[in-house]
């Protein structure tokens, strides 16, 4: 039986905004049912690699491939019904909406209905009722998340999911997103500033410099190897 082809095929991608290249000539493969950090100091192009994948920056060059159907032309809404489900730094809420309104509105059919996000997510069945301005930056967050389910995607695009949460929060949020990765199988491609705390929990990884990947493989062998940690990041990781 020939093997089955990647979930997420980027091909020579070159993108950015205006006319800045900020993603340059990169390529990158993710199988279903598999995750992979993307790590690299501020300002390589992790979140324009994000941008780019979901169809919000200028593309110059390279296709896009998810399912090994071509989305390079998609819009972005068209991409989110192919099967990509979007979590931005700004998560993208509604705040004028009730946390039940936020999920219904976009809920499309599939495994994850409304009543199981709110199982993965006690505290924001808790706060159903409750205007989406109204919650914690933590709680934003887990609706976020909770959106991006409720589309049914087949991949998950997260871009610093923790950034700015207190550290009960994080422990709470990294443990969901590996129940998602290791339980449910659904792939991801997470970018974190944290790399130990997110190599942990994903199959695989690269660290972008300039736009370009410096570094690919699995997840625990850079976990493991501090030198590469510190010459590509630039500190020393190590999970808060």
């Amino acid at each position: 039986m020939a093997e089955a082809g990647p979930l997420l095929a980027v091909d020579d991608l070159v993108s950015g905004y205006g006319e800045a290249v900020v993603v340059d000539g990169l390529s990158l493969a993710l199988a279903p049912g598999q995750s992979m950090a993307v790590l690299g100091r501020n300002g390589v192009g992790k979140t324009t690699l994000l941008n780019s994948i979901i169809g919000v920056t200028r593309r110059m060059r390279g296709r896009i491939h998810l399912g090994g159907v071509d989305i390079t032309a998609l819009a972005p809404e068209r991409r989110a019904h192919a099967g990509i489900g979007w979590v931005p730094q700004e998560r993208n809420i509604f705040r004028s909406l009730t946390v039940e309104e936020n999920l219904v509105a976009i809920a499309r059919p599939g495994p994850w209905t409304l009543e199981r996000a709110y199982t993965l997510f006690p505290r924001i069945r808790e706060r159903r009722a409750n205007l989406g301005g109204q919650l914690s930056g933590g709680e934003q967050q887990m609706l976020a998340i909770a959106r991006a389910l409720i589309l049914n995607p087949s991949l998950m695009l997260l871009d610093e999911p923790t950034e700015g949460l207190a550290p009960i929060i994080v422990e709470e949020l990294m443990a969901t997103l590996a129940r998602l990765v290791r339980d449910e199988g659904l792939s991801m491609l997470i970018v974190e500033q944290h790399a130990q705390r997110i190599l942990g929990l994903t199959h695989h990884a690269i660290i972008l410099e300039r736009g370009r990947i410096v570094w690919r493989g699995a997840s625990a062998a850079l976990a493991a190897d501090q030198a590469t940690l510190d010459t590509h990041l630039g500190v020393t990781q190590r999970a808060p």
